[in-house]
């Protein structure tokens, strides 16, 4: 049974979607309250999908999907009102309230992106890293000296390597 993480600030909404979750045989569950813990348990237990709500008390959802893995997958449950304000097409979406088919379908669609997405998502950051990396060659570094200037801007802005690379294909 595959793993998934469902993470709400209200602990009584994650426990129902949980329970509801675990009782279908659908997944095994691990259950968070806040985008942080979420961000360790992904890394930690490598857990290729998030089921939550719209926005914990340390951040939203979408921006939590930002800091996620390529292989981790989202869903979003929250009301069709704040489902509209999601604009990253990745993120999949669910209007609550939603019967136990609906979830559990969702679930299911979710999975089998996450089964699917490591290869897409990676493969795009990949490719930006290398287009960075041309472009900071161009301009007399070596393939090392691009990849360690992308690596210090990644660190010293605490963003990801790929979101570096965007701000210096920007950039340029």
């Amino acid at each position: 049974m595959e793993k998934i993480i469902v993470a709400f600030a209200g602990v009584q909404n994650g426990r129902r979607i949980r329970e509801l979750l675990e009782r279908s045989g659908a997944a095994a569950c691990l259950l968070c309250t806040s985008a942080d813990q979420v961000r360790r348990m992904v890394h930690e237990q490598q857990v290729a999908a998030v089921v939550c709500g719209y926005k914990f008390a340390d951040g939203p959802a979408e921006l939590l999907y930002e800091d996620l893995p390529a292989f981790c997958r989202m869903l979003i449950v929250a009301s069709q009102s704040l489902l509209d304000l999601v604009q990253n097409p990745e993120i999949l979406r669910l209007s609550a309230p939603a019967s136990k088919s609906e979830l559990l379908d969702a679930v299911e669609q979710l999975m089998a992106e996450a089964r699917a997405q490591p290869l897409r998502r990676g493969q795009q950051e990949q490719e930006q890293i290398a287009a960075a990396k041309v472009k900071l060659m161009a301009q007399g570094l070596s393939e090392e000296e691009a990849h360690r200037a992308l690596q210090k801007k990644s660190m010293s802005a605490g963003i990801k390597l790929a979101q570096a690379a965007q701000m210096v294909l920007e950039r340029l």
